[in-house]
């Protein structure tokens, strides 16, 4: 089993995701590409004390990149979509953003 810490990488900050955070309490995290939906409600309700009640997962390509004639791609990642119960209090770190 791996740390939390080595689950959630980091927050995902983009005018959507501060929406569904303040209205719907659904947050949106940057996470380890093998881990699966069990892990990272464990891994966020350890780090940040809160309630999951559910999470949404997406497999984001790389996007194609440009530098003079060479091209590539840059690195695909995964996001997991939080959603906190009703009763649950919101996540600190995002209060400041909001």
């Amino acid at each position: 089993m791996k740390a939390a810490q080595e689950i959630i990488l980091a927050p995902v900050i983009t005018e959507k995701s501060m929406t569904g955070a303040r209205d719907q309490k659904k947050f949106t995290f940057k996470v380890a590409k093998d881990a699966n939906k069990i892990e990272i409600a464990k891994a966020v309700e350890e780090l940040f004390k809160v309630k999951v009640a559910k999470v949404n997962t997406i497999h984001v390509r790389g996007q194609q990149r440009r530098y003079g004639r060479f091209e590539g791609y840059t690195a695909s990642w995964k996001k997991a979509v939080v959603t906190l119960t009703a009763d649950s209090k919101n996540i600190e770190f995002f209060e400041g953003m909001m």
